[in-house]
């Protein structure tokens, strides 16, 4: 029987993290244990000025963000964020947790959320948990193959069509389809156009929809 347990000692390959905390030693702490990890781009700030300029200079992909700052209220860093970069992976780190803190962080669209102390092996899952969510590590090919192959799908789910019906409708085969739908394949133009008239749509409005 295969081993199903879950690889705590992968490390997610090309990620990059920005940490806010205000305490020097904890700040040190991550900084240094993620940069043992080996595949992480790492920077770290002290102040919210510092981090909105480093997230300006170069966007991370992962935010690890202590909420009980001095005069910072990490409660403010997160809505500015989360409102000047929409979609951007925030994680919430806090010593002093509750129920209504919880509440009021995921309203904000944050990722997750680990109260102090936690584990290293706790860290370590949830920033694979955000790699496997936010398509983390993978190249920009990878990661449009994927997008790209949804976006089909979904349209030929909202038509009630099967992969058969829409191999009629563009005269690709069936696994030509498939194989563009679990984005292994990316389409060629000839089948983006194909499948574009299938769905009475423009080739630029699919690939707007994406987001990439």
């Amino acid at each position: 029987m295969p081993d199903t347990t879950p690889d705590l000692s992968a490390p997610i390959a090309g990620a990059s993290i920005a940490i806010l905390d205000d305490d020097a030693d904890f700040r040190t702490y991550l900084e240094d244990f993620l940069k043992d990890e080996g595949s992480y781009a790492v920077r770290a700030f002290a102040t919210s000025q510092e981090l909105f300029e480093g997230c300006e200079e170069s966007l991370p992909d992962i935010v690890l963000l202590d909420m009980k700052m001095g005069e910072a209220s990490g409660d403010k860093v997160l809505e500015q964020l989360i409102t000047r970069w929409p979609g951007l992976c925030v994680i919430i780190i806090t010593g002093y947790p509750s129920l209504e803190d919880m509440r009021t962080t995921f309203k904000l669209k944050v990722f997750d959320y680990l109260a102090k102390p936690f584990s290293l092996a706790q860290l370590r899952q949830t920033l694979k948990n955000a790699s496997e969510q936010f398509k983390l590590g993978k190249s920009p090919q990878d990661r449009l193959r994927e997008k790209l192959g949804h976006a089909i799908k979904m349209l030929r789910v909202e038509r009630d069509w099967s992969l058969k019906d829409l191999a009629t409708q563009t005269k690709l085969s069936v696994s030509q389809i498939s194989a563009i739908e679990r984005g292994t394949n990316l389409p060629s133009i000839e089948s983006l156009l194909a499948i574009s008239k299938a769905f009475e749509k423009k080739p630029s409005e699919i690939l707007a929809g994406i987001e990439f």
